[in-house]
């Protein structure tokens, strides 16, 4: 596993509408291994591979993290800002973050002092337009360097720990990753194939639905994240996948059925080839997974997971072997997809 690569796409920043620099990362590594690659004016990058009279097989990962759009500048040279996807707010607490304005800033997120807290507040849960961020700068050099319409990412973080790694923007660099890394190691499959790194995700798989109608795919496969729930006071039934156990193949989530028989060929190859996984059934949450099964002309499809703890945190969990599966297991699709039936 090359866990450079994974620790240079999950520290570069990425928001929804801001994947630049994620996307010059992906070019870099698929252009060479590749017929041709565009970047559509989404901003979604396509890298296309001629097959040989397979299915048009779409896999996708989005680029973009959630972060934050700068909205005003105070007096005092504080900066609000609003959420660019969905944050649990208790996490923000004592965070540091990065500004992307002129330059980037280095900045933390500020909340009122718990010692001048009313009860009531003490007992209430935080909330987003609590916080705000502090670049330590006054007003007059804040606008030089900032305006509204800029944004922010949580500082990167990137560490091992045990037989996991850890940190921000592992939804989806992630998936990201695995998409690099099959695409690179599997040249010989027959299927016509295109590599989408989408743009987006985090805001309503905007980048995701525009890709799907240009290509059009017979087979689409999402690679994303999901929860692992194996923590202390969880229930079994409330776990969702367990860390460690295997790449996860997604039966349901709250914005998809994945095709039956695409995900029994997912688990009978995976068994065949001896991949560690498990099934995945997710009571909420969604993927680009939907954007594929529901725009262009409708496609079967099916989503390779990482499980993941702490989930839009900055101390996002995957367990190394989950990572290996999950690669394994899209080399092992890109290679057999002609071998599925494509039947409902």
């Amino acid at each position: 596993m090359r866990i450079e690569l994974l620790r240079e796409l999950c520290e570069v920043p990425g928001p929804p509408g801001r994947e630049e620099r994620v996307r010059e990362l992906v070019i870099r590594e698929l252009e060479p291994v590749v017929d041709d690659i565009l970047v559509d004016a989404m901003g979604n990058v396509i890298a296309r591979r001629a097959g040989r009279g397979g299915p048009k097989l779409m896999i996708t990962a989005h680029m973009d993290e959630i972060g934050f759009m700068i909205t005003h500048i105070d007096d005092n040279g504080f900066i609000r800002f609003i959420p660019l996807g969905g944050f649990d707010a208790k996490t923000l607490v004592a965070q540091s973050v990065v500004v992307h304005g002129r330059n980037d800033i280095p900045g933390v997120l500020g909340t009122k002092p718990v010692h001048i807290l009313s009860e009531e507040e003490k007992k209430a849960a935080p909330k987003i337009e609590d916080f705000f961020i502090d670049v330590g700068l006054p007003k007059d050099e804040v606008l030089k360097r900032v305006a509204p319409g800029d944004v922010a990412t949580r500082a990167p973080q990137f560490r091992d720990i045990g037989e996991t790694v850890n940190g921000k923007s592992f939804d989806d660099r992630m998936g990201v990753f695995l998409l690099i890394e099959a695409v690179r190691a599997v040249r010989d499959g027959k299927a016509d194939l295109y590599a989408v790194a989408s743009v987006q995700e985090e805001v309503g798989l905007r980048g995701a639905q525009v890709a799907t109608r240009n290509i059009e795919p017979d087979v689409g496969i999402a690679l994303d994240v999901t929860l692992a729930n194996d923590v202390p006071d969880a229930k079994a039934h409330e776990q969702v996948t367990k860390l460690g156990a295997g790449a996860a193949i997604k039966v349901m989530d709250s914005s998809v059925l994945s095709t039956p028989s695409l995900v029994a060929f997912m688990r009978r190859i995976a068994e065949e080839e001896g991949i560690p996984h498990q099934m995945e059934i997710l009571p909420r949450g969604g993927t680009d997974t939907s954007a594929m099964q529901r725009f262009g002309k409708g496609a079967a499809v099916g989503c390779i997971s990482v499980p993941t703890r702490y989930v839009h945190s900055v101390i996002e969990m995957c367990h190394r072997k989950d990572v290996e599966a999950g690669i394994r297991l899209l080399e092992a699709l890109i290679r057999r997809i002609h071998e599925c039936p494509l039947v409902p």
